[in-house]
């Protein structure tokens, strides 16, 4: 038994439930050192992409790119969803599940190509239809791969992976942006190579070749995947209406040049999804290990509510520095892209907030729920698209965007009770919430910037004030953790 004191308050843990959150820290860490690493290179070539490629090839590339993120899923059926989820219960063959999980991809690929022609003649993509089908191709097999080997528990390799993937793509860009001049081209042969190695790394180190027996294809167990894979497709497509769909309202109504503005916007958000992509890869193990234990109600609950606080103060700090970053990092054309990103930073923290929530659904085995609650987000999404977008064009986006994971954040707060009753501090979500909302209104009165800046500080002191016992708490955690660990 492990006893902690919080502000004068005796907490004691006993071993099983200090276990549960140690796993839990431990693989958070293990991700992030591959996760971080990672994005920190793709964050990086942000600054390259915007000086090598103007406003419309980058809105071009991030068109293309969101296409293929709408795809992957559908194509898929999204196995590799259930790859992780199968690999992880006891109960079920690791092997079998890649095996007909793979062929349920590749019939479905197949059906794909046969659209081909009709897609080339429509010249819906100009001349990026051959890239689109590729990548597309590449990243259902490292996807599938990536997450059987994490359901494996190889949690180390599959961090190496991400490294080795956004290493292999900036290295292979400076290549063919820097050094060659092939523009859009050498972005998409970039990410051909970086994938192809990345599935070589993971066909490798998983030895995911031993699983490539056909005496394992089995109709009934792709029953069993499709039964559980299906109802997620709806939600990856929600929550790509969401996040992207804009894009497409924004190329119609404003043109590719602001799309690519919007692109950037995006970016900086991105550094948040990052921190919260890292934790919710070791969450998931941790929620479908943990659900059956009794005591999972608290272990639930007080990971979100640690959870919320932190991507509070990272988003109110983000803010703080929006304007700097535009500044020093981007070409000057893209400075006007600052105002879409404050929203886009809330409506981040909220799509944390609904991702969390919906583990609850993945650990359940109840993936209808998802789709349930996906789509009453989606639809907001797309009206709100519809109406703001052309009248108040990126920030419109923006705006959007916040509304619509708040919307889903509250939609799966009321459902999920059926498996699991949160606790959630309802009081505390609010006050942090408007308080990073007067943030953001403070950037948009364009104060003298070093008042700004000051009146922000003074904004996020507060938001630390409020939320000190966990901030004091996470902090004591990891200073001992560390301590253990290297000292």
């Amino acid at each position: 038994n492990t006893t902690y004191f919080i502000n004068n308050k005796k907490l004691r843990l006993d071993g099983k439930t200090m276990n549960s959150y140690k796993k839990l820290v431990n693989n958070s860490m293990i991700f992030a050192v591959g996760t971080l690493g990672s994005k920190l290179v793709t964050l990086l070539l942000v600054p390259l992409y915007t000086y090598y490629l103007s406003t419309a090839e980058y809105g071009t590339v991030d068109l293309v790119v969101t296409t293929i993120n709408m795809l992957l899923p559908i194509v898929s059926w999204s196995v590799f969803e259930a790859v992780l989820r199968f690999s992880l219960d006891k109960q079920e063959s690791p092997e079998e599940t890649l095996i007909n999980s793979l062929m349920i991809a590749l019939i479905s690929y197949l059906v794909f190509i046969l659209l081909y022609p009709v897609l080339a003649y429509l010249n819906l993509f100009e001349n990026t239809l051959f890239f689109l089908y590729v990548i597309l191709f590449l990243q259902i097999l490292e996807r599938t791969l990536s997450q059987y080997l994490r359901g494996l528990g190889e949690v180390k390799k599959f961090a190496i992976n991400g490294v080795l993937l956004s290493f292999s793509m900036g290295l292979f860009n400076i290549l063919f942006l820097v050094v060659l001049g092939l523009n859009l081209k050498g972005y998409f042969w970039a990410m051909i190579i970086a994938y192809a190695i990345s599935i070589v790394y993971l066909l490798n180190t998983s030895k995911a070749f031993r699983s490539f027996d056909l005496k394992l294809i089995n109709l009934t167990k792709m029953k069993n995947i499709l039964q559980y894979s299906i109802p997620l497709v709806p939600n990856s497509i929600t929550w790509w209406v969401i996040n992207a769909s804009s894009r497409y309202f924004i190329s119609f109504y404003v043109g590719l040049g602001a799309n690519g503005l919007y692109a950037v916007a995006s970016r900086i958000p991105s550094v948040l999804n990052m921190l919260y992509q890292v934790f919710n890869q070791a969450w998931q193990l941790s929620a479908i290990e943990e659900y059956e234990n009794d005591n999972r109600t608290d272990f639930f609950t007080k990971v979100f509510n640690y959870l919320s606080t932190f991507m509070f103060l990272g988003a109110s700090f983000v803010i703080i520095f929006t304007k700097p970053i535009f500044r020093l990092l981007f070409a000057p054309e893209y400075f006007n892209a600052w105002m879409v990103t404050p929203f886009l930073l809330i409506g981040t923290v909220y799509s944390s907030f609904s991702s969390f929530l919906g583990t609850n659904y993945i650990a359940a085995k109840e993936t209808k729920g998802i789709f349930n609650t996906s789509i009453y987000g989606g639809v907001i999404s797309l009206g709100l698209n519809f109406l703001l977008i052309p009248t108040m064009g990126l920030t419109g986006a923006g705006i959007s965007s916040v509304v619509s994971f708040i919307a889903m954040f509250i939609f799966r707060y009321v459902d999920t009770k059926k498996y699991l009753e949160l606790n959630l501090d309802i009081k505390n979500l609010v006050m942090n919430t408007m308080l990073v909302l007067i943030q953001i209104l403070v950037l948009l009165l364009n104060l003298k910037p070093l008042i700004e800046i000051i009146i922000n500080l003074i904004l996020l002191a507060v938001l630390v004030l409020i939320n000190r016992q966990k901030v004091v708490a996470v902090f004591g955690y990891l200073k001992n953790y560390l301590i253990r660990k290297f000292f």
